[in-house]
């Protein structure tokens, strides 16, 4: 960006700071307001972050900001505010942007804003910079805490955040090309950092029993300054290891010249001794060409073996998904003064600071007082301290407080939990997988931390040792941790670092285990096991059993006692109980008949005042009939009436069947119920060795051992060994015969530095050998070399592959296997039923079929193998619900007749839905009168409100008097009767309906896997918005949803999107003066953040740090983690806040659902044809639906089926 581009405003704020004379800064007497109004520019800048880009170009920093900051450290206001803005100009890219932008401008000026930073990392180079920051933070540290003000602790925080985004700038490759040794930029400012004695506050700091605050900043910025830097090489400086690091580099380099004196000789073969033209044509026999000749071959002979078919050929792309994923940067030897100081630094952390700083960082850890993922600062440390102190002369007290058992749970669980997080979260799973390999290195130090104090001179450390080693080694889940992460290991999410330190420590926990097993006779280890139980299964159609008449008998002689006292007046009657409901659908007469079966419930439940009450206000409401007694009835006929209630065989309601599953093996799964049973058992050290022979773990070694060359004599030696282990411990030597390995292997045994690698040559004769020795005997050998195998295979391989079928392989299998005679039974009922009209095939043959029973699934599967259908579709259940498609003339006739009939009733709906002879839907019906032009509006159907009494506000014909201003009232009080009448088929009200725990999950997994994640967030953070105003107010408004994105816009015509919004509660637009979905005031902030959690799992996770293994660090102007928005690291939020926006719906009352909200979804209503898609039934399967929801849906479907 050019300075002539600058902002007007901008460059004259900048102008009023100063010049710069030579060495001396001329400040203008504007200094400080200038200063103040670059914080204010920053503060609003928009999202291409242009303020902080044009500042950046004109360098305002190095030019005006360090010089006042160098000459002015007296102006104690100044200084402040020039830290506070240089805070701000030096925080991370990835703090401004939220994430590394995925389109080409946004990711332009992500990148100019960090070549920015680049530039002011070389300015702070400067040991006058650093003197003035460690004078001014050493005065601050010398006041008490008595005298210690506010702006002394802010400025504290200030000056630790601006050394903490200095380091934290990444080089710049283009610049920093030199070799090792040289001083790169980061050094620089380390050695400055040095000179001014920053790093001895450090220290104080990390140790000052008053300064406990400062600990997780004091940590960030420690693994900034190693953030290059291997703990081996600076234990070994200074030890005469020099003379090693020499002999490391001339090996290395003497492998390289091996090589390339190979290829030379073998270029020299490949000259013929004397010039031809003509290089001759041969024919290579036996290889065919494109046709059915042989490949006729061109050049020379000496360039036959190079020859193949892809010769020519187009490489083909890697897609970006398939793509391995980045190696992060490899460590560098730092200049060699720096390494000395960092050295010293390590040496004097570990004596003095580590034990209680890792202790108080893991306190505000576990008591969640640090920021969110800032575990992996702490995760670092315990790595490199750990192996800096078992290369230099390992002191275990000095590493005390990260050794032992809780240390092993902590990375474990940590370990774990990001093992899951990678799994569930795709677009993060990079992220994820960062954290996942800073927890393994973790993990692996304190293996080896524990193995190096089983060789202590000591024997107390050797018995602490021995007691760690029998506490990992007896819990379960530390045994099944790498077989985990060996089974989900995917290279185009994790690095082959990550691989090459997850083979190293399983390799080290695998011979810990055996050593710590041949010094006892049994291993004792616990053992875990989920147990399925099937659920007793209890048929939702059986009526419950009615009492008998003896039992009936014995039941009212002990009521009648109580009935007498509650006709006396000696107990009182409750007065809640109201026998009618106004606003229901249920006809009078239906209603009547659930009084008397509720009177019945209560008699025969011993609720006596209860049923008496019930009795006489139902006699108030049905006078007429004398059904409930005379009105003058005394306590004898009451009595009376009771006692036949109690006897009488009233009609009950026969419970609704339950809809039968697409398939048994659901339901299976539905009504088997888990339960963790916990046990010890004998451990056998081949038994779990026998875990690790699958094909996931041969697949991560071969992928490893393919970069063997680049690969320490450390990674080959124990990828080598846990194949031997494989191979020979367990003789499954077929395990390793796979092509690719022997492709490996070939590669090796050519390599001309193979002498290198002597234990892989061993290994890959080894196999060889073994291999050709059984293709001797099996001929299939050389068509298995194309499969990973497992165990089951091996044997077959080895010794028949009729062997697991005779033995005990093959009752594993829990499907019984068909015999002859069951399929051309099979096939004999097939052909019975398949002519048979209006008859499912499948349920017909499974009624006829004998014991074993077989479900619809293995039917279905059986069928196809026999080649009687083509396909599982072939037999697709017919749905229910999907008969009344269109509207046929006669019902369209009909329909007109019934509206002219009942268009001056109070409910012209609910009659004309009474009457209609198919059986429709109310959404289907209103939306067929209006195509049908009988009415113009929805709200010409709504229920006419009747009004009881008549007072001073009627008029000539009784009908009440509105006023204009109450016109909308009138309207508000007919949609809450249309709500109440909608109520049967819409589900529970939305003013007492609460999404469940976890409504919505299945739904926004799906739009989730559609691209609909950003949608998702913005949602997400409505609803925890919403339940954060209401808490902080204490007053519930409907809130409307605003899109302002087109993004936003177009979810919210998405049918799918509006489904998974009715599930969490919210209410769509009621009439035409509302245009958004709304957050509708009943719902609770409990309620809100429930809705939220439940589509939480599958929304974009706050995007960490793309490039450094470390998260990226905080900002002071970051809210706290409570305040923590979950859109982003610090930056201003990208989600859309709900604006609101008036309405003309009153608070305080309620408000309807549309009429055909119910048929939103097209799973909820059979009366639209739905397209046939291949994949209907797992779709159907998939989306869940509440429980009311499905009641409702199968209830309008059996309807529609009548």
């Amino acid at each position: 960006m050019d300075w002539y581009m600058m902002n007007c405003e901008l460059l004259a704020t900048c102008s009023a700071l100063g010049y710069l004379e030579g060495d001396v800064y001329h400040r203008e007497p504007d200094c400080l307001e200038s200063v103040k109004d670059l914080i204010r520019y920053l503060r609003h800048e928009d999202e291409t972050r242009d303020v902080r880009q044009q500042l950046g170009a004109a360098q305002i920093l190095q030019n005006d900001l360090l010089p006042i900051l160098v000459q002015y450290p007296q102006d104690k206001v100044l200084f402040d505010a020039v830290v506070r803005l240089m805070v701000n100009l030096t925080q991370p890219a990835l703090l401004c942007f939220g994430k590394v932008p995925p389109d080409a401008t946004s990711r332009h000026h992500f990148l100019q804003v960090l070549s920015y930073l680049q530039a002011y990392k070389e300015a702070f180079a400067s040991e006058k910079v650093f003197g003035v920051l460690s004078e001014k933070l050493y005065d601050l540290l010398q006041l008490d805490w008595e005298q210690r003000q506010e702006e002394d602790t802010l400025l504290i925080e200030r000056i630790l955040l601006l050394v903490r985004n200095v380091l934290h700038i990444p080089p710049d490759p283009t610049e920093e090309q030199g070799v090792d040794g040289d001083a790169s930029v980061h050094d620089r400012v380390l050695w400055a950092l040095h000179i001014s004695g920053m790093d001895d506050l450090l220290k104080f700091l990390a140790s000052a029993q008053g300064e406990q605050q400062w600990a997780l900043h004091v940590l960030e910025i420690i693994s900034l300054m190693f953030r290059d830097q291997s703990p081996e090489e600076l234990a070994a400086l200074g030890q005469g290891q020099a003379a090693a690091e020499h002999g490391e580099d001339t090996q290395e380099l003497e492998t390289l010249r091996q090589r390339e004196l190979a290829e030379r000789r073998a270029r020299a073969l490949q000259r013929p001794s004397r010039h031809s033209r003509f290089g001759g044509s041969y024919v290579l026999q036996g290889l065919k060409a494109i046709g059915d000749r042989d490949v006729v071959f061109h050049k020379g002979l000496h360039n036959l073996k190079s020859y193949s078919h892809d010769l020519g050929k187009e490489t083909r792309r890697v897609p970006r998904q398939r793509q391995a994923a980045p190696e992060a940067e490899p460590p560098r030897r730092s200049a060699r003064n720096v390494r000395l100081f960092l050295r010293h630094f390590c040496q004097d952390f570990l004596e003095g600071c580590y034990n209680r700083l890792m202790l108080l960082v893991k306190d505000q850890l576990v008591r969640e007082k640090a920021q969110q993922h800032d575990e992996t600062y702490y995760l670092w440390a315990t790595a490199f301290f750990m192996a800096f102190n078992r290369r230099r002369g390992f002191r275990p007290e000095l590493v005390s407080e990260t050794v032992g058992v809780r240390a092993f749970h902590f990375i474990e669980q940590n370990l774990t939990t990001y093992y899951e997080m990678a799994l569930m979260d795709k677009k993060e799973a990079v992220t994820w997988a960062r954290r996942m390999h800073l927890a393994l290195k973790a993990y692996q130090e304190l293996l080896r931390t524990v193995q190096e104090m089983d060789r202590s001179p000591e024997q107390a450390v050797r018995d602490s040792s021995q007691v760690i080693k029998s506490n990992i080694f007896y819990l379960m889940e530390y045994r099944e941790l790498f077989l985990a992460l060996f089974r989900k290991f995917d290279e185009t999410k994790q690095p082959r670092s990550f691989l090459r330190d997850l083979v190293e420590t399983a390799h080290l926990f695998l011979r810990m285990l055996e050593h710590f097993c041949r010094g006892r006779a049994s291993l004792v280890v616990q053992s875990k096991r989920v147990r399925r139980r099937k659920k007793p299964r209890t048929p939702a159609a059986l009526a419950p059993q009615l009492p008998s008449a003896v039992e009936l008998e014995e039941l009212w002689a002990g009521l009648d006692p109580q009935i007498q006292a509650c006709l006396q007046g000696d107990v009182p009657l409750p007065e809640d109980v109201v026998p009618f409901d106004a606003a229901s659908e249920t006809p009078v007469e239906e209603q009547r008949t659930e009084a008397l079966l509720r009177i019945q419930g209560c008699l025969r439940d011993a609720q006596v005042p209860q049923a008496l009450r019930l009795l006489r206000s139902a006699r108030d409401v049905w006078p007429e009939g004398d059904v409930f007694g005379p009105p003058d009835a005394g306590p004898p006929e009451e009595t009376r009436l009771l006692q036949e209630i109690l006897f009488a065989p009233l009609p009950r309601h026969a419970p609704p069947e339950a809809e039968e599953p697409e398939e048994e093996e659901d339901e299976e799964e539905e009504e088997e119920e888990e339960t963790m049973q916990v046990s010890e058992k004998e451990f056998n050290f081949l038994d779990y060795l026998k875990r690790f022979a699958c094909p996931p773990v041969v697949r991560a070694l071969v992928l490893l051992l393919r970069g063997y060359a680049r690969n320490s004599p450390r990674t080959n030696h124990c990828a080598a060994r846990l194949l031997h282990r494989l191979a020979r411990d367990l003789h499954m030597e077929a395990l390793l015969f796979q092509l690719s390995l022997f492709a490996l292997f070939h590669r090796l045994l050519n390599d001309p530095a193979a002498s290198a690698h002597q234990e892989l040559v061993a290994l890959a004769k080894f196999v060889l050998g073994k291999f050709f020795a059984l293709a001797a005997t099996n001929k299939k050998a050389f068509v298995e070399l194309l499969f990973w195998k497992s165990p089951a295979a091996v044997r077959e391989m080895t010794e028949g592959y009729g062997s697991l079928r005779e033995g005990e392989g093959a009752g594993r299998s829990r499907v019984p296997p068909w015999t002859p005679q069951e399929e051309q039974e099979l096939r004999e009922l097939y052909w019975k039923y398949k002519e048979v009209e209006g008859e499912d095939v499948i349920a017909a043959i499974l009624a006829h079929l004998p014991a074993p029973g077989r479900t619809r699934r293995q039917v279905v599967k059986q069928l196809v193998r026999l080649g009687l259908a083509s396909s599982a579709k072939d037999f697709q259940r017919e749905r229910k619900g999907t008969h009344l498609v269109l509207w046929t003339q006669e019902q369209e006739e009909e329909l007109t007749r019934l509206f002219e009939e009942f268009q001056g009733s109070e409910d012209v709906l609910g009659n004309v839905m009474k009457h209609l002879t198919a059986r429709r839907s109310r959404a289907r019906v209103v939306e067929k009168l209006l195509g049908l032009g009988l009415v113009s509006e929805r709200k010409e159907l709504y229920k006419k409100r009747r009004r009881k009494g008549h007072g001073p506000g009627l008029g000539a014909a009784g009908a009440p008097v509105v006023p204009a201003q109450d016109s909308l009232a009138e309207d508000r009080d007919t949609e809450e009767e249309e709500e109440e009448e909608d109520e049967a088929e819409e589900g529970p009200m939305e003013g007492h309906w609460a999404p469940e725990e976890g409504a919505g999950q299945g739904l926004a997994h799906r739009l989730h896997q559609e691209g609909l994640a950003g949608p998702l967030q913005w949602l997400e953070n409505c609803l925890r918005r919403t339940a954060g105003d209401r808490e902080e107010d204490g007053v519930s408004h409907p809130v409307p949803l605003v899109p302002l994105s087109e993004e936003n816009e177009d979810a919210m015509e998405d049918q799918r999107f509006r489904a998974l919004l009715r599930q969490l509660g919210l209410r769509p637009p009621a009439n035409e003066q509302e245009s958004f979905w709304r957050i509708p005031a009943a719902l609770t902030p409990q309620q809100l953040r429930r809705a939220a959690a439940s589509i939480a799992h599958y929304s974009p996770n706050p995007p960490g740090s793309p490039k450094g293994l470390l998260e990226p660090p905080r900002c002071p102007q970051d809210p706290t983690p409570a305040e923590q928005p979950p859109a982003g690291l610090g930056s201003e939020s990208e989600s859309e806040e709900p604006v609101p926006v008036p309405s003309l719906v009153q608070p305080g009352t309620k408000r309807r659902r549309e009429l055909d909200s119910e048929d939103e979804d097209d799973g909820s209503s059979g009366a639209e044809p739905a397209p046939a898609a291949p994949h209907a039934e797992e779709d159907e399967a998939e989306d869940p639906q509440p429980p009311g929801r499905r009641k409702r849906i199968r209830r309008v479907e059996e309807e529609e089926e009548d």
